[in-house]
């Protein structure tokens, strides 16, 4: 059973428990007994609530994370200790059971919906080919995810083109190769993008609109506010002058609206208010052009739990709540419901990741200890720029240590290079243990950087008990090939 906060079946056990005064009474009703007295008014004190169970330490790790052997752990049947062994570390491990599994939740939760993964979370060829082959479609942000993608052998026409600052070459390669949708962020972009589609053709396109609402788990992931670089405005009419001005287009088929309120949203709400502003704003765009748009994107940016006890978002009941928000508004403004779309990335492949670390040294200065592992901000920049926290694992290895309060640090010559605060390891780790940290699989790689030259780690593919290696580790070799001048 999935340790992770999407269910494995459509309906899960241990819901509420009927109600005992539940459906009809016939004949008169019994007369209640006296309650009896609060134990406090007979002068005995309360008792003291039961503490809180402490949360599982696995439920922030793919569905078939399993103990294995001493300290040991099993990812899709393969320990994690022969996969230190046989690809080194640091190195990126993904639960390919784990991400279909995700995949199929979405579908479930968000029925007669498209999903598009979104790809700068992360993708290689065989993401790709995990996405299509479960029914997603794909949001990509640039020329690279989208020729990748096709040449994997993704349709384009189930692929979604996104940017604030789409280049020529992004817009020509979209154009090129029949990409479904593009996604105009800008009025500029209309200009641009109309002047490359080919005469007599017609291009799909939605309009990015900025709704106004602040979520997100950090100020620099929040874009459905008005003061970043992302959307046209409604509050400002940025977003009704470009409807204009799309639609006036004849080489732009303008099918429908699309908002990104942020990442690492663990809450239905700001959803929910998204869609009554964006069907206000379809309601205005029929009364004015006489124009109904048959589609409508709420984005993704659905959070995920990084350490034991985090909140994480319901999927299946937001997909409910936003459906019936949906019918709802559209109802109420006489609209027939669109075509919804959701775009999950991190939610997806984040919690289906895990990333091995070994330790290089132990350092205790005063009351501070620092665990310094043999990757860091190259791999992972997240908590530099985000200060994310992080719940790694010692495997491997018993320990019956007490556990300490740690920073696991990185190898790169920053102090900020941190990353793992506040982490609780046993009081004995020691150089070559090694580290395991879920929740590793969005953003990681994608982010990664050539910072001091130290390669970026590959990536594992388990399944039923095996493993395959599905991106190479950058060697010094890739890294020299490139430096052509001197």
């Amino acid at each position: 059973m999935s340790h992770s906060t999407l269910p494995r079946t459509a309906q899960e056990p241990g819901g509420p428990a009927p109600s005992a005064t539940a459906g009809p009474l016939t004949g008169p009703a019994p007369t209640p007994s006296p309650a009896p007295a609060p134990a406090a008014h007979l002068g005995a004190p309360l008792p003291d609530p039961l503490p809180a169970p402490p949360p599982d330490p696995l439920s922030v790790w793919p569905g078939s994370a399993l103990p294995h052997g001493p300290g040991d752990l099993t990812l899709g049947g393969v320990p994690l200790t022969e996969l230190a062994d046989r690809f080194g570390t640091p190195a990126y491990v993904l639960d390919e059971d784990e991400v279909r599994h995700r995949c199929r939740a979405y579908l479930r939760a968000f029925p007669d919906a498209d999903i598009f993964y979104a790809a700068k979370a992360f993708l290689c060829r065989a993401m790709i080919h995990w996405v299509h082959e479960e029914g997603l479609g794909l949001d990509v942000c640039s020329a690279g995810e989208l020729e990748l993608a096709v040449t994997t052998g993704f349709p384009p026409g189930r692929i979604v083109l996104h940017g604030n600052a789409k280049s020529p070459a992004d817009l020509r390669a979209a154009l090129r190769l029949g990409v479904g949708r593009i996604v105009i962020d800008s009025t500029s972009e209309i200009a641009r993008l109309t002047a490359a589609v080919p005469a007599g053709t017609r291009q799909k396109v939605l309009i990015r609109v900025v709704p106004g609402i602040a979520a997100g788990g950090h100020a620099k992931v929040r874009t459905g506010t008005d003061d970043q670089k992302f959307g046209l405005s409604i509050a400002d009419g940025s977003a009704q002058h470009a409807i204009t001005r799309v639609l006036g287009q004849p080489r732009l088929e303008l099918t429908g609206l699309h908002c990104h309120l942020g990442s690492q949203i663990t809450a239905a709400k700001p959803y929910l208010s998204a869609v009554r502003r964006l069907v206000g704003l379809l309601a205005r765009i029929r009364e004015q052009h006489g124009v109904t748009l048959p589609e409508l994107d709420l984005g993704g940016g659905h959070g995920v739990a990084y350490r034991p006890g985090e909140p994480a978002l319901d999927i299946a009941a937001l997909g409910a709540r936003i459906r019936a928000e949906l019918v709802r508004g559209c109802a109420a403004a006489g609209l027939p419901v669109p075509r919804l779309a959701v775009e999950p990335g991190r939610a997806i492949i984040g919690p289906s990741g895990v990333v091995l670390y070994r330790v290089l040294s132990v350092k205790r200065t005063g009351t501070h200890t620092f665990v310094a592992v043999d990757g860091g901000m190259s791999d992972n920049p997240r908590p530099a720029l985000y200060g994310v926290r992080y719940a790694p694992r010692l495997v491997g290895r018993a320990s019956s240590a007490a556990p300490e309060r740690v920073s696991v640090v990185g190898r790169h010559c920053e102090a900020g290079d941190v990353l793992a605060a506040d982490a609780r390891l046993p009081g004995d780790l020691r150089p070559g243990d090694l580290l395991a940290v879920p929740v590793a699989g969005a953003y990681h790689l994608s982010m990664a950087s050539g910072y001091n030259l130290v390669g970026r780690p590959p990536v594992v593919a388990v399944t039923s008990g095996t493993a395959r290696l599905l991106v190479r580790r950058e060697s010094l070799a890739d890294i020299q090939e490139r430096d052509i001048g001197l």
